[in-house]
């Protein structure tokens, strides 16, 4: 699998320990022992449990592995300390770079996604087409990067993050051009769904690219910045695409966005190489040439794993972890749920503003504001949420700590929109109503969001990169269907209805979070690839009830 998912880097305090992390680092592989051309092995005074073979050390961990392997007589090449051979030992201006470019490059993918919706009109209109057909281009971007990741991420340990940057932003760049010319229908849809795939690439890599540069304690600043850039670019779509596409057309929304996807392929020319085992494998080459040794070697060329095998684990692993884990399943529907209403929003606020109360589509835009506003109020409450996990996990860990947000935002997310349905159906309802139900919506997506996934990464450590693929295919393909039916429901139903609707849907689903909290270790420990971590009671509290 790919490295480190991109969800664990925004738990705070990380998801991930130092050792999983160092492990996806070097290996780029989840479940170290099994994957391993030794089998694991007993040390006397070690635990029972683990399989015992005679005459060779036990090998969990990355450390144990090189030791292993340098006794067997290899010359196992590391990064030199001191050398900046090691991308966290670079400049911060170079990290910095790295750190800014990777984030212009999920801003292009997200503002990709949503620009277009700023003038749907205007394609439908010139190019004589249906409705449907014209929001195709959405759906169709969001299925692409959706899949894309299945392949690309396997692809990324084989030539590393550069290569894929670059020719994905290329790929990215050259199909947005049919945007720009497209005369008929057939060609603007087919043109947005291989940009959607090839977008897909800076999704399940920036992630890595900022933990390879950034050690743990000193992600604080740069994964503000990528925050901003992944949570808040979905919304500023709207917000440019709908000016461009007021004052000069919709033709020009696709020419702005080819412009600045251009401007981000240039950069990616220049963004150096930061995946570990690549950078490792050239430098073993160069000794092996130089010395004519051939025993100098990384530990990933010693374990390296098929690609075919990779593969196949990348496309079977999610999904049977998507049928066979109820934590996996049932949070995954929660967050596809909240991906598609982020969707939906694209569309519901033109009706709710452009339609019942008369605002251009340039002032429409900016009210996605409210949104941004909430996303950056929960992002500030995070702080916050620190000092609660620290406080019930005094005693020991555990995965069902990470879900307070989530339970908190279970209750936002319904009033958020019952407030919506509420104001947004009618003129005589102050706009400023509809805007702070965006605010709530935001805030409650973001803390949902984190806490859920969160709680898959503790819930899943040694999966955690095939549990992130299925959830985050799974909400990809379905954000992307919200377009094809969101304007035939708020018009057919009714706009009042058509929110009732989704509220109860929210009302429906918020105990998820609170029956997982309840039963959620019991649930992880009838699983094979489950965390067995255990919930430990505080003893002095326990002696206190028991007294009154």
């Amino acid at each position: 699998m790919p490295s480190e998912p991109i969800e664990a880097e925004f738990a705070r305090p990380p998801a991930l320990s130092r050792e999983q992390e160092e492990q996806f680092r070097t290996l780029e592989v989840e479940r170290l022992p099994s994957l391993l051309s030794r089998p694991p092995t007993h040390v006397p005074g070690t635990p029972d449990s683990v399989t015992a073979y005679e005459g060779t050390p036990t090998i969990c961990t990355v450390d144990d592995l090189t030791n292993e392997l340098k006794r067997e007589g290899y010359r196992i090449v590391e990064f030199e300390k001191g050398t900046g051979e090691d991308p966290r030992e670079w400049s911060k201006g170079k990290k910095w770079y790295v750190t800014c470019t990777t984030a212009a490059l999920c801003l292009a993918v997200a503002l990709g996604s949503s620009i277009i919706t700023g003038d749907m009109t205007g394609p439908t209109e010139e190019l004589h087409t249906q409705q449907e057909i014209t929001n195709l281009t959405v759906t169709c971007f969001v299925m692409g990067f959706g899949i894309g990741p299945l392949f690309m991420a396997p692809l990324s340990e084989v030539v590393g993050r550069r290569p894929i940057y670059c020719v994905s932003m290329f790929l990215y760049f050259i199909f947005t051009l049919p945007g720009m010319l497209a005369h008929n229908a057939a060609t603007l849809v087919v043109g947005r769904m291989i940009a959607g795939l090839a977008a897909s690439a800076p999704m399940c890599n920036v992630g890595g690219s900022i933990s390879d540069v950034w050690a743990i304690e000193e992600r604080g600043a740069p994964m503000a910045v990528f925050s901003a850039t992944l949570f808040m670019g979905p919304c500023l779509g709207p917000m440019v695409g709908g000016w461009i596409g007021m004052r000069v057309g919709w033709r020009w929304i696709y020419r702005v966005l080819f412009i600045y996807l251009g401007v981000c392929f240039i950069s990616t020319l220049f963004i150096p190489e930061t995946l570990a085992p690549v950078l490792l494998r050239r430098k073993a080459k160069a000794l092996r040439k130089s010395s004519g040794d051939e025993s100098y070697c990384t530990v990933q060329e010693l374990e390296k794993v098929p690609f075919s095998e990779t593969l196949k684990v990348a496309l079977v692993r999610p999904l049977m972890m998507l049928l066979q884990e109820p934590i996996v399943i049932f949070m995954t529907c929660y967050l596809s749920f909240i991906y598609s209403l982020l969707y939906l929003m694209f569309f519901a606020f033109p009706i709710a503003f452009a339609e019942i109360r008369g605002f251009n589509m340039g002032i429409t835009g900016i009210t996605f504001v409210s949104i941004m506003l909430g996303i950056l109020a929960a992002m500030c409450l995070i702080p916050y949420q620190e000092r609660i996990y620290a406080k019930v996990t005094k005693n020991g860990t555990f995965p069902e700590a990470r879900l307070y947000p989530m339970m908190f935002g279970a209750f936002v997310l319904p009033a958020a929109l019952f407030l919506f349905a509420f104001t947004g159906a009618y003129k005589w309802v102050h706009w400023i109503a509809v805007c702070i139900s965006g605010f709530l919506f935001g805030f409650a997506m973001i803390i949902i969001y984190i806490s859920a996934n969160s709680y898959i990464i503790d819930s899943y450590s040694d999966y955690a990169a095939s549990a992130m693929a299925a959830k985050t295919f799974v909400r990809s393909e379905i954000g992307a269907m919200v377009p094809l039916f969101v304007e035939q429901m708020f018009h057919g139903m009714g706009f009042q209805f058509a929110g009732l609707l989704l509220a109860l849907v929210a009302v429906a689903i918020s105990p998820i979070p609170f029956v997982f909290y309840k039963h959620g270790e019991s649930i992880r420990a009838r699983s094979a690839r489950a965390s067995q971590l255990k919930r430990i009671k505080d003893p002095i509290g326990d002696s206190e009830k028991c007294a009154h």
